[in-house]
């Protein structure tokens, strides 16, 4: 049976990055953007309790939102999770304009792009675009390099790193160069380059100043609706000119992200890494009484320096009453107000690569004695 036209599928946008890239911040700016659209929201984590959800509840009309926390969206057992989500969409589909998915940190979007491409969604949804976020200053430090420098990670790390990293760009049409501020030209030229490198077949770039992108530049791009609607199933293409300046967008064809054998082959392979490195580790730590955010903000940044920490996320309270989330990418530790959450712990998910979460707790007791376990 042929496929419907694209016009009565309803668009869905993949956003996946490395962990702490920023791809919240820059949903949750996305959505403040959005009053003209009705949206469904899937937020994926790797860890035992959602926190991008709570941070993302700062536009409450015209947004529904799933979180499907604990694992790597669509893959092995999270497969049944997303499925099911993905029909509850289904069965009101025509309530949404738009859906827009967060990946985890740690998983590329091929799961995803196969499973919308599966008889029982691909006359319902159809793919809009894939989005991948960068970290362009942990970029340019060769962090995703697995013979980079030993000062940035440990070289199993590194490479484990580089794998993932690799293949959330493979697979991606637009790279979005996040946390640019203070960069010069120079360094924006090298991160376009090293984008380029990586991922030759990547079709746009564009540049999040403040974590802020326009709408136009992120929802609505068909970017393979049309080619889809054409033949009826996925195709392979050439890829287009890229040989282009940052935001060069013309002379572009589609290639091939429409080849079905391409996405299977890659999640086959992603699926075998994350089986065989169990390396990459999360777990949630909870804190009694009134918090520090400053003296915790401190602890964390040493755990990170001295622990294979990546990413720690979470909300605590002062003395005060005010709640505060904390948002740390490896030794960079931010703190920002945060909405008062009605009997909400103190709880901070850390997610590191062969990280032990009882010196983990051993070395925060000793900065903050008493406060966490």
């Amino acid at each position: 049976m042929n496929l419907p036209d694209t016009t009565f599928r309803t668009p869905v946008t993949l956003m996946s990055g490395f962990l702490g890239s920023g791809k919240t911040t820059l949903l949750n700016n996305l959505l403040r953007q959005t009053h003209d659209r009705t949206l469904a929201v899937i937020v994926n984590e790797f860890g035992e309790v959602s926190i991008d959800g709570a941070l993302l509840r700062s536009r409450e009309d015209g947004v529904e939102l799933f979180d499907v926390s604990g694992g790597l969206l669509a893959y092995g057992g999270d497969d049944d999770a997303f499925r099911c989500t993905l029909r509850a969409l289904l069965a009101r589909r025509h309530a949404f304009d738009h859906v827009l998915i967060e990946t985890s940190g740690l998983a590329a979007p091929t799961a995803v792009m196969v499973a919308l491409q599966s008889p029982d969604f691909a006359e319902a949804f159809t793919l809009d675009a894939t989005l991948v976020v960068v970290d362009t200053p942990l970029l340019l430090e060769g962090a995703f390099d697995p013979d980079g420098p030993a000062q940035v990670a440990g070289a199993e790390l590194r490479r484990s790193a580089a794998q993932v990293f690799d293949a959330q760009l493979e697979f991606a049409d637009v790279a979005i160069l996040n946390k640019i501020g203070g960069l010069s030209d120079a360094q924006l030229l090298q991160a376009e380059a090293d984008v380029r490198h990586r991922a030759p077949r990547v079709r746009f770039l564009e540049l999040a100043h403040d974590a802020r992108l326009d709408t136009q530049l992120t929802l609505g791009l068909n970017l393979h609706g049309a080619r889809r609607a054409a033949h009826h199933a996925p195709v392979s293409g050439a890829p287009g000119d890229l040989s282009g300046p940052l935001h060069d967008h013309t002379g572009l064809d589609g290639h091939s992200h429409g080849d079905l054998d391409a996405h299977v082959h890659s999640l086959s392979t992603h699926q075998h890494f994350h089986e065989h490195d169990p390396g990459w580790q999360s777990f949630r730590l909870t804190g009694a009484g009134a918090q520090d955010p400053q003296a915790l903000a401190t602890a964390v940044r040493n755990v990170a320096r001295v622990f294979p920490v990546l990413r720690v996320k979470g909300f605590v309270t002062d003395a005060a009453g005010q709640q505060h989330a904390l948002q740390a990418v490896r030794s960079r530790v931010d703190l920002t107000p945060a909405p008062a959450r009605a009997d909400a712990p103190n709880e901070l998910v850390f997610i590191g690569y062969h990280v032990s979460r009882k010196k983990v707790t051993e070395a925060l007791g000793r900065a903050m004695p008493g406060r966490w376990e």
